[in-house]
């Protein structure tokens, strides 16, 4: 299983490259239906990793 960091860090490359590859983000200069589920995605595991580090403390 994947650690929080990893998860958060391989959502976040996942929206980044989909948003300098996309046309359509590109061309409508809003994001398309798939940006807004991997931007969801990497929210959740910020979420997620920061839950993880206030349960440590």
């Amino acid at each position: 299983m994947p650690s929080p960091e990893d998860t958060l860090l391989e959502t976040r490359a996942a929206y980044e490259q989909h948003a300098h590859t996309c046309r359509q983000c590109h061309a409508d200069g809003m994001p398309c239906p798939v940006s807004k589920l991997l931007l969801r995605a990497y929210n959740n595991a910020r979420r997620q990793q920061m839950r993880a580090g206030s349960a440590v403390r």
